[in-house]
């Protein structure tokens, strides 16, 4: 699939598509030895899949407002999900700083240099924000050139891929007041002025490589660094729609081996139906699967394609993001753990390891409560107003 680039949003998708049974072959392995999916992201990047996240005007396919093509963008993170829940995710962060990057004020020079090498070299970003946990706020101060940049993030997801990750970190930058403001900067992680920790040991996503990394007094060149800016208001229904498009991905990767898994091995649920195509049991749960694995998908797209004209204001999208991530969690949370009720004992084997579903819905979809969401949704439909987001999110 390397040459030409994908001309539409709707080949974006289509290709993403078409490479799921490759990126799948190697989603046992990446879980297995918890290694970052290299292989998966070069045929991405070969692709040239991530022309969604630059913008026309640098030669990418993203037109319109901050969200334009969002909808393309959740299904394409949907399609790679399916093959492998980690290197679902790890596109799909360098497609949320794509976007972050281009809706700020970084230098064009910048920007232009970074649209060639997403388009056609295969860099991947780092979201390098957390520090819960750590030794403190990360912090920047101002040199001849450029900043110095030090301290520790505690979760950085897409970091195992080298010289081709490239972190957006966070930081408090001090100015000549002494007062301190957010700001961030693009620092290449093979720096030898950092540490990456390689402590990422969790159950699923095991590949993300969400490791913690330490900077210890790196240098940033003008040019390469920019002021934060208040979050767009509809920013977190974007984040909660490429949340639900990873859990949703796990989800349909789920069936799709269970489905396949029977066809194979045709074993029914009891005796008397003598072969699974011909048991009604199994009919019926993979009927109920499939109906709440495709309303998730039609919540998330139909959200998603709102997002790039929003036709209400921000805390309805903000709702309508969490109604998504909830509809998609619960899908992928359910399919994946009812996968071995279908397929027997016989697939509990480590040569299918399908119990990587479960370990990486579980996972991601950890990352924050739905009981929250759950309560802020209720909340909002008993007031009528999007509730204070403070009372119930901690940043």
């Amino acid at each position: 699939m390397t040459g030409a680039l994908p001309r539409t949003g709707r080949e974006v998708v289509e290709r993403a598509r078409e490479l799921r049974p490759l990126l799948a072959k190697d989603a046992v392995r990446i879980d297995a030895e918890g290694a970052d999916p290299t292989e998966n992201m070069r045929l991405l990047g070969e692709a040239g899949l991530h022309r969604i996240s630059v913008p026309a005007e640098f030669g990418g396919l993203w037109e319109g407002g901050l969200y334009g093509g969002w909808r393309e963008t959740v299904e394409a993170i949907t399609e790679i999900a399916a093959a492998d829940g980690s290197t679902g995710q790890c596109w799909a962060t360098t497609a949320l700083v794509a976007r972050e990057l281009y809706g700020s004020d970084l230098d064009a020079g910048t920007k232009r240099q970074l649209a060639g090498e997403l388009m056609h070299e295969g860099r991947r970003f780092v979201a390098s924000n957390a520090e819960t946990g750590g030794t403190g706020p990360v912090t920047g101060r101002r040199v001849d050139g450029g900043l110095v940049v030090s301290g520790t993030k505690t979760f950085n997801t897409d970091s195992g891929g080298g010289g081709r990750d490239l972190a957006c970190v966070s930081f408090a930058l001090a100015g000549p007041d002494g007062a301190s403001a957010r700001h961030h900067a693009l620092i290449r992680l093979d720096d030898p002025a950092l540490e990456a920790r390689g402590d990422w040991d969790n159950m699923g996503q095991r590949g993300t490589f969400s490791q913690t990394i330490v900077y210890r007094d790196v240098f940033v060149p003008d040019g390469w660094h920019f002021a934060s800016h208040e979050p767009d208001p509809y920013f977190l229904c974007a984040v909660m729609l490429l949340h639900a498009a990873i859990l949703q991905g796990i989800g349909e990767g789920a069936f799709e081996a269970a489905v396949g898994y029977l066809r194979e091995l045709d074993r029914p649920s009891m005796p008397r139906f003598g072969s699974a195509s011909a048991d009604p049991l199994i009919h019926r749960q993979l009927g109920e699967m499939s109906s709440e694995l495709a309303a998730g998908r039609a919540l998330m797209v139909a959200t998603a394609a709102e997002l790039a004209d929003p036709p209400v204001d921000a805390g309805e999208m903000g709702i309508r993001g969490f109604r998504s991530k909830v509809a998609s969690t619960r899908a992928g949370l359910d399919v994946s753990s009812r996968l071995h009720d279908l397929t027997g004992a016989r697939s509990t084997s480590n040569r299918y390891r399908f119990d990587r579903f479960w370990r990486n819905a579980r996972t991601f979809g950890s990352h924050d409560s739905l009981d929250v969401k759950n309560a802020l949704i209720g909340d909002y439909e008993l007031a009528g107003k999007f509730p204070i987001l403070s009372d119930y999110v901690k940043f």
